[in-house]
């Protein structure tokens, strides 16, 4: 949970590190995380983009020490966030 969480992080996806049932490790380490949807829907995002979302979020998984793969990733998850704006109205921009 805490490697992920940090990963993810650095990626622009926020997820909390969790304990899951029986977890083996110590509440501040964690095996699992917990995922959170209302910050997308609210945006407009849908299924198309949850299943891009788990792309990216497998890609950062898949090397967690690697900070160049990671950016790469924080970029594209910013252009996607910058697609589905909180307030389009005004335009605003996250990058």
């Amino acid at each position: 949970g805490k490697v992920a969480e940090k990963a993810l992080g650095l990626a622009g996806l926020t997820v909390n590190k969790n304990m899951i049932p029986g977890d083996p490790e110590k509440p501040l380490i964690t095996s699992g995380i917990r995922l959170g949807t209302p910050a997308l829907t609210t945006r407009g995002m849908k299924e198309g983009e949850m299943a891009l979302i788990g792309r990216f979020m497998a890609k950062a998984l898949a090397a967690p020490q690697d900070e160049e793969n990671l950016l790469a990733i924080r970029k594209s998850v910013l252009e996607l966030a910058n697609a589905f704006p909180l307030y389009p109205e005004l335009g605003n921009e996250l990058a």
